[in-house]
């Protein structure tokens, strides 16, 4: 393109399309109670179009401060999604981003033989000031087979290098790999700020984020009654090491699962984990606040 100003890659309100697949209720719950105190859904994809009536990232954010979630991380998943979450968080001030290749794109990207470019365009954007992480990174076994998972821990490497280089926070995607996981962070040394998104794995786990000091973000995954492994990690957790995200479009909270997410329905999940661990709410989402904006920092900066 020569002459003129380049488009603003999130001009366009939604990159992605949910299926609906079996679902049958496809309205966006009922909004719940604001919170006492205001927290920030540290993981977020709001370029998913999803329900019968999507909303736009503008009307996500309004009704997300409107109950007392005042920030959000947009998180980009490949190249494209990566720099419309940088390009709208450098204009909107309720966003930061974080920016990678998903785990599950990695072995296609190498066989294409364009993994190493893709990378190269995720540590550009990790630059970026409004940018505080990289990720979702990590290892997912659970849709790779064998031959994929060389390619995986490649570029899994590469994103913690990154996070290094720049010196942002690492979110890592863990799916059926949890031993994998751990043993590369300790192999090549894991970011001084590194968060277990959607937390899925159980006290064992917990454990070993506690002692060494990586963070458990939980999803609407730890209100499901089929979900008690998730409830002893998170009880498990020091509360400084504790955060929470919506994983929107996905993960919708109890109780109503199935339904589209959106970062307004965080304080189901706030209350929910304050209940189990026996909280006060509002000193609860005062600690959530405070450790999310010691990984990412202000999103007033």
């Amino acid at each position: 393109m020569s002459g003129g100003v380049a488009p603003d890659p999130a001009a366009t309100p939604h990159l992605r399309q949910r299926e609906a697949g079996e679902r049958k209720q496809l309205s966006y719950p009922e909004a719940p109670e604001t919170l006492p105190v205001a927290v920030f859904d540290n993981h977020t994809h709001l370029e998913h179009a999803d329900g019968d009536a999507p909303l736009t990232p503008s009307e996500h954010l309004d009704r997300a401060a409107s109950v007392g979630v005042r920030g959000i991380v947009q998180v980009g998943t490949d190249v494209e999604t990566s720099r419309w979450s940088a390009a709208i968080a450098a204009r909107d001030p309720r966003v930061l981003a974080a920016v990678a290749i998903h785990p599950n794109d990695a072995p296609d990207l190498d066989r294409a033989g364009t993994l190493d470019e893709a990378l190269a365009e995720i540590d550009r954007l990790a630059a970026e000031p409004r940018v505080r992480a990289v990720g979702e990174t990590g290892l997912d076994f659970f849709r790779t087979e064998e031959d994929g998972r060389a390619a995986q821990f490649a570029s899994f490497e590469a994103h913690i290098a990154i996070a290094k280089r720049h010196g942002v926070a690492l979110q890592i995607h863990d799916r059926d790999a949890h031993d994998e996981v751990v043993e590369t962070l300790l192999r090549v040394g894991a970011p001084e700020r590194t968060v277990f998104h959607c937390f899925s794995g159980g006290p064992e786990l917990a454990e070993l984020c506690a002692e060494h000091g990586w963070y458990a973000s939980f999803a609407g995954t730890v209100t499901f009654k089929n979900a008690a492994p998730l409830r002893e990690a998170l009880a498990i957790m020091p509360r400084e090491l504790i955060m929470v995200e919506t994983d929107a479009p996905y993960l919708t909270p109890a109780p109503f699962r199935g339904r589209p997410n959106a970062p307004y329905l965080l304080p189901y999940t706030v209350r929910g984990m304050a209940e189990h661990l026996g909280e006060d709410v509002a000193a609860f989402a005062t600690q959530l606040a405070t450790n999310t904006e010691r990984v990412y920092g202000s999103w007033a900066d």
